[in-house]
């Protein structure tokens, strides 16, 4: 992390990435923890504590940014050998994380019981057998969160991971032969269910009838195999509005339909005791994220206004139409920098820097009119940004990292920059 503080008077949004830009330069991605910290507290109040934060690292693994939230949320779901180091690091007791993912290695399994990480959610029977054996080798029992594959998964979610063959998780009709054989491994705890069915999505019908299936799996084979679980997770698959037009989740009307199933679930006996985890990540950080990037080449190509820009694919795929999406549609962008007032508005094609086609942050997208030097800002840019994106490709200088906070009543600017890089794991 560059250490680089400075107080910014600005009062507005817009003011506040404007000096940002002006200090740091761009590309550059900005997160507003207080926003941040605003969401979670929502979160708690609506759904009055009855889930526990369980922040998705993948959305944002930025250190700065998870040092900020660590008051706020329950634990981390981590989901690789360095997204649990970079946890740990970040000062995240071992108890407070839960290791996921399909694909993890021997190697990262080894890391996660010499650590002695919080749960495994398991995807596989293999994976218990992996993990068994290693826990076997340190003479120590390591906890188990089963994920589960459900056969259903209402319509409106944007990307589905149920229903269909899928590496995420054990199917649903399955879990029972994968239950029966819990009592052979002999260094592994039960503790609990895991389901993550879907994301990006605004439909609060599709939202609830998500959950209520949930708690259907989760009562059915707990309570098939008298099974009590520790912790019960909740992936929340809750979108948030990208795109002009759409419309945030109403999360008091949500909460206002689930609390009462919650507290049905936990009125069973076999239930009581569980604790219940939102796992989420672009809810918590997604709408507090800003990217920029500045305008450095203005020209017409038939017939159209072209805008190329310093910052692109390279630091925001998913801006590019590229990450989870079969038709590109422009994020929202607003210029940063001020301009002579115009009420002509010009419609540009807006591009990054890099030598290909696909490197297109906007069409047809309307400014008053744009020049050389002009900051654009991409909003909705705190989930699924610049690590998520292919930051090597053509070798352009990294973005900056950038955290706003309020500190003593001002506004506080941190370069928190730093590289994001493949460990090997010892």
């Amino acid at each position: 992390m560059i250490a680089e503080n400075v107080i910014a008077p600005a009062t507005t949004p817009q003011q506040i990435l404007a000096e940002a830009a002006e200090r740091f330069g761009t590309p550059a991605y900005v997160y507003f923890l207080d926003d941040i910290r605003e969401r979670a507290a929502q979160i708690n109040r609506v759904f009055g504590n009855r889930f526990g934060i369980s922040y998705a690292v993948k959305a944002n693994p930025n250190r700065a940014l998870l040092r900020g939230i660590d008051s706020s949320i329950a634990g981390l779901d981590v989901s690789s050998g360095g997204e649990l180091l970079r946890g740990l690091e970040c000062g995240y007791a071992p108890e407070r994380l839960s290791f996921s993912g399909p694909g993890k290695s021997i190697e990262e399994l080894a890391v996660a019981v010499d650590k002695r990480c919080g749960e495994v959610i398991v995807e596989s029977v293999q994976e218990m057998i992996d993990l068994d054996l290693l826990a076997s080798k340190q003479h120590v029992k390591m906890n188990v969160v089963i994920r589960v594959c459900p056969q259903s998964v209402p319509k409106g979610f944007g990307v589905s991971m149920g229903r269909r063959p899928s590496q995420f998780g054990i199917d649903e009709e399955v879990l029972d032969e994968a239950l029966a054989r819990l009592p052979e491994f002999k260094h592994l705890i039960f503790h609990g269910f895991h389901i993550y069915a879907g994301a990006q999505c605004l439909d609060v019908n599709a939202i609830v009838e998500n959950f209520e299936n949930y708690i259907r799996i989760f009562t059915e084979f707990g309570e098939r195999h008298k099974l009590a679980p520790h912790k019960l997770i909740f992936g929340g698959g809750i979108g948030i509005p990208y795109h002009t037009g759409e419309k945030p989740v109403d999360l008091d009307a949500l909460a206002e339909r689930v609390n009462p199933k919650l507290d049905a679930l936990k009125a069973k006996p076999l239930f009581s005791q569980a604790q219940l985890r939102l796992e989420i990540g672009r809810l918590l950080v997604g709408e507090a994220g800003y990217f920029m990037t500045s305008v450095r080449r203005l020209k017409k190509s038939r017939g159209k206004e072209i805008a190329i820009c310093d910052g692109g694919l390279n630091n925001h795929l998913a801006a590019c139409g590229h990450f989870g999406s079969v038709i590109h549609r422009n994020y929202i962008i607003e210029k940063v920098t001020s301009s002579e007032a115009s009420d002509a508005l010009t419609a540009y094609d807006i591009f990054g820097p890099l030598c290909t086609t696909i490197d297109q942050l906007a069409r047809d997208m309307k400014f008053a009119p744009l020049n050389p030097g002009d900051v654009l800002a991409v909003s909705k840019s705190g989930a699924y940004g610049y690590s998520a994106s292919p930051m090597q490709f053509i070798s352009h200088p990294p973005a900056v990292e950038v955290i706003a906070v309020t500190t003593n009543g001002k506004m506080e600017l941190s370069n928190v920059s730093e590289k994001y890089e493949v460990r090997a794991y010892e």
